[in-house]
């Protein structure tokens, strides 16, 4: 999901800040006066300890000159990348304590163009630390200085991995949120991370499952342009002005590098300046050192309607070829042509080589339908997204992914509010603009693994939950994602019983500190349409989350998003009119005792 990056108090040392100045033409920001809608405190009221600023934070500002910008007077984005690597570098090193590398950066999608004379206006601070690697989000804008104007350029998320002497790896300390976009944060930068791992498996189990009968075959290839005249190699010599402070090949100088290559390629094919409009995933998987050759290539993989992927990788060699050629780096891009009126023109289409060219060609179509799935599924907000969202083999790791961050980012927020308290039952409240949120809280003596095997089987739910009459396991996406057939009671004033097509995603916690997570939400199935003597039910956001308080003792909490029919229900216990949810939760706690030392229930749980 795109979030709002936290704006934070923060002063460069010196050192850091001439490494900013030198060559680059820009600074990092002093720290920032109070904005006008910020509140103050009323006289006389007890001012609440605000949080200590992110240590983590770069935040980087440069003016764009002619000698940054491309043929339309437009910022390259291989400048932009150079400066984003270079921010992103700075925010792991302040928190690692030494010398840091780029091991990738996620997809970026380019929102707007930055003209001369505008300020690109670059925030980076660590989002979480893992063993010795760490996630960066990176948040760009440009700032019109005659009117004034703001504007988002794009989002990013690198993964940089600290180093020690002699390229050894190093243990990084954790790292502590503080804030509550800090916290969201940091809890789906573990969704984010097992996202980046399966991506390859992704893109395989797609190619696999899809028809062998693709626009390849079916496509009209009069007028095509062969995929072999797009084809561009070039050379670069690694110099010591291309190396960063640790004598390796500055990997912003590399992927701007790629993004020079990946733009004559489209322009061979287009016959026209392309704009470049996304990247997907670098992905470094070597170093480079000064003296070292890189050779640059590049190809138009697949054009579509109104855009094109070119594939472009980097490759290594030393003076003396002891060695044969080192790949250090590939990429995808996906460039525009935009007419006079900014609108995206017709492209021509592509005739890929036999062998490799046809099997990228198919690649590139299954990207798209994968670049699509992200967009759409994890970087849109949660308020537009549908209810329930049609599932396929293509997408589940992304709907998986938007399954548990939802529910991640439901359990960061700050503002929720004890509403009622029965015996071990305490009953929370979230009011935000769309939604009434509820969290159920409660302690019981259990393993907090125990009970995260117990309530994330939802076939077991309705021994506590009267509400359920029965789950059905429709389909075993893995070991951490179930989809159920559910079906529920009547609600009040309805003649028939409610029922849901569920993903059930389970998480076990990332380090120390993180929940167990078992998340709900609704898709569709065309194997479990509507039917006439259901109501079809949905949830958006819903499930457990689950804290060891000792090894025999856990917090167990449920969150949900209350639909628009479920309100009476829900806004009635608020308000101490029923003990419905409370006298569940207490039937909840009876049956995780119950059932913590039967091992026969272990052994049947997914």
């Amino acid at each position: 999901c795109l979030l709002k990056m936290v704006k934070g108090n923060i002063i460069v040392p010196e050192d850091i800040l001439s490494f900013c100045c030198n060559g680059l033409q820009g600074s990092t920001s002093p720290p920032r006066p109070r904005e006008p809608e910020e509140r103050e405190e009323a006289p006389g009221a007890m001012a609440s300890p605000s949080p200590a600023p992110n240590p983590t934070e770069v935040q980087m500002s440069q003016l764009v000159l002619p000698c940054h910008t491309n043929h339309r007077g437009e910022l390259s984005t291989g400048q932009l990348l150079k400066w984003i690597d270079t921010a992103a570098c700075l925010s792991a090193e302040r928190h690692a304590g030494c010398p840091c590398v780029t091991a990738s950066m996620d997809d970026i999608y380019f929102e707007h163009t930055i003209s001369v004379g505008q300020v690109v206006n670059i925030k980076a601070k660590v989002n979480r630390a893992f063993n010795s690697s760490m996630e960066v989000g990176i948040q760009v804008s440009y700032e019109d200085l005659c009117s004034g104007k703001h504007c988002s350029i794009c989002k990013a998320y690198a993964t940089f991995v600290a180093q020690g002497p002699l390229g050894s790896k190093v243990r990084l300390k954790p790292l502590t949120p503080q804030t509550e976009e800090e916290k969201i944060e940091y809890s789906i930068a573990a969704e984010r991370r097992r996202m980046r791992l399966v991506h390859k498996d992704t893109l395989k189990d797609l190619l696999t499952h899809s028809p062998q009968e693709t626009e390849l075959e079916t496509r009209d290839g009069s007028g095509a342009v062969p995929a072999e005249r797009t084809r561009v190699e070039s050379v670069e010599l690694v110099l010591p002005p291309h190396a960063n402070h640790q004598g390796n090949t500055f990997g912003g100088q590399i992927m701007a590098w790629m993004e020079n290559v990946a733009t004559i390629a489209a322009s061979r094919l287009c016959h026209a300046h392309p704009t470049l409009r996304a990247i997907e995933m670098f992905h470094f998987r070597g170093p480079s050192q000064v003296g070292d050759r890189l050779v640059l290539k590049a190809i138009v993989n697949n054009s579509f309607k109104n855009s094109m992927e070119v594939g472009v990788c980097a490759e290594a060699y030393d003076q003396e070829m002891s060695v044969s050629r080192r790949h250090i780096n590939s990429a995808f891009m996906t460039f525009v042509v935009l007419d006079q009126e900014g609108q995206p023109c017709t492209l021509p289409m592509v005739a890929p080589e036999p062998g490799d060219g046809e099997r990228r060609y198919r690649e590139a179509s299954a990207r798209k339908k994968i670049r699509l799935d992200r967009k759409y599924v994890v970087s849109c907000k949660q308020t537009e997204v549908p209810l329930s969202v049609p599932w396929d083999q293509s997408n589940k790791v992304y709907l998986s992914y938007n399954n548990v961050s939802a529910l991640k980012m439901l359990v960061a927020k700050a503002n929720w509010v004890l509403a009622r308290e029965k015996e071990k039952v305490r009953m929370y409240t979230l009011e935000e603009d769309k939604f009434l949120s509820f969290r159920i809280e409660i302690s019981v003596c259990i393993p907090a693994g125990r009970a995260f095997s117990l309530l994330s089987n939802l076939r077991r739910r309705h021994e506590w939950d009267s509400h359920y009459v029965s789950a059905e396991l429709v389909q075993k996406v893995d070991d951490d994602d179930m989809i159920y057939h559910v079906v529920s009671q009547k609600l009040r004033n309805e003649n028939k019983p409610q029922d849901f097509v569920i993903l059930a995603s389970r998480r076990k916690p990332c380090s120390k500190g993180d929940p167990y997570v078992v998340a709900f939400r609704s898709v569709t199935l065309p194997t479990h349409p509507a039917r006439a003597e259901f109501t079809r039910g949905e949830t958006l956001c819903s499930g457990f989350c689950i804290w060891p308080e000792s090894e025999e003792m856990s917090k167990v909490a449920y969150y949900n998003q209350a639909m628009p029919g479920y309100l009476n229900y829900v806004t009635t216990n608020v308000a101490g009119l029923s003990s419905d949810i409370c006298s569940t939760f207490e039937a909840c706690e009876k049956f995780l005792l119950k059932n913590k030392d039967d091992l026969i229930s272990r052994l049947q749980d997914f």
